[in-house]
């Protein structure tokens, strides 16, 4: 029962925070940084309260293992969420993200010295080549839309270019990370809501250096038009509330994570946030009118055929669950 209001939560959170988010970024394409700003904010807030007890409950794992963490995960937080404004299209967006199986792989033979079955290395191959798909499809996309100067066409494929280049750092990143976490989970024991509130509160000094950037757009939020919310009969800038939402749906996605980790096996987990990812760019394509050719179609198809090949779910499906795994200490 609580695993399937897990897989609840995670559905209407995640899904429901791709809209919100693309809301934004349709408005303000360069908006990522208030976004990411937002997001930490709000979940150190609720770290700070209930895991770490007002700072009276010391952290399971030393500070100094967080900070290596955190310095990754802050730098994918925000390296993700400003790719945005490098000319790169959410359900592109959404679909490169989906490669993390290939940055884990890579990493994993490079740093861990793994090996794999053949099956993985196919399903890695079809996944490659769905995105190459759609991330080729999406270059002439970007070229055709833009202007009839030849200057205007190179310098938005050059943009498009380097968000490229800043997905592909923040996946690789993001694996690099995972490796890390996995290695002090197995030295000091699995502690997910601390490791989830210490990766948001840590980082939130490093802020200051992008202030000016969210001051700029907190400014732009204020001058956005007003929406009458009902039964209470107030207005609010509409951009304010659509990051309102933005962050209260992460929590939720986020918190639907978790409670799955705890409750069923990590393919059931893999399977359910691939299966999100799916569902969230059909969204992203039907509600915005998202440019979506029969290309990216059979791109996202090899895609998802290959996360489902990786994790071998037709082997496991019956087997899926395993005992919850509880954190040490009190969660």
């Amino acid at each position: 029962m609580r695993a399937a209001f897990a897989v609840g939560l995670v559905f209407a959170g995640c899904c429901s925070n791709v809209i919100f988010l693309e809301l934004l970024a349709r408005k303000h394409p360069g908006c990522g940084n208030i976004v990411t700003f937002a997001q930490f904010l709000f979940i150190a807030v609720e770290g700070f309260l209930f895991e770490a007890d007002l700072g009276r409950k010391p952290p399971a794992i030393p500070i100094r293992y967080y900070a290596i963490m955190v310095t990754m995960f802050f730098t994918v937080s925000v390296v993700n969420n400003y790719a945005l404004n490098l000319n790169i299209a959410m359900p592109l967006h959404m679909i490169f993200r989906s490669g993390s199986l290939i940055a884990n792989m890579i990493l994993g033979i490079i740093i861990l010295k793994k090996r794999y079955n053949m099956l993985k290395y196919l399903s890695i191959a079809l996944v490659s080549v769905g995105i190459f798909i759609c991330t080729f499809m999406s270059a002439k996309q970007v070229t055709s839309q833009s202007s009839v100067s030849e200057n205007d066409g190179f310098q938005a494929f050059a943009w498009w270019l380097l968000g490229i280049g800043a997905l592909t750092f923040a996946l690789l990143m993001s694996a690099r990370m995972g490796i890390f976490q996995e290695t002090l989970y197995k030295q000091f024991g699995k502690h997910s809501k601390e490791a989830l509130f210490y990766n948001h509160a840590l980082p939130l000094p490093g802020f200051i250096f992008l202030a000016s950037d969210i001051y700029d757009h907190a400014v732009l939020f204020s001058k956005s038009e007003l929406y009458q919310l009902p039964v209470i009969d107030v207005t609010v800038p509409i951009m304010w509330l659509y990051l309102l939402m933005n962050v209260i749906t992460q929590y939720v996605c986020i918190r639907g994570v978790f409670i799955l980790t705890t409750e069923c096996a990590s393919l059931t987990v893999t399977l359910v946030v691939t299966l999100r990812k799916f569902v969230s760019l059909i969204f992203s394509i039907l509600y915005f009118q998202n440019p979506f050719t029969l290309w990216h179609w059979l791109g996202t198809l090899f895609v998802f055929i290959g996360t489902l090949m990786y994790t071998e779910v037709w082997n496991n499906i019956g087997t899926a669950r395993s005992q919850p795994q509880k954190d040490d200490k009190k969660n």
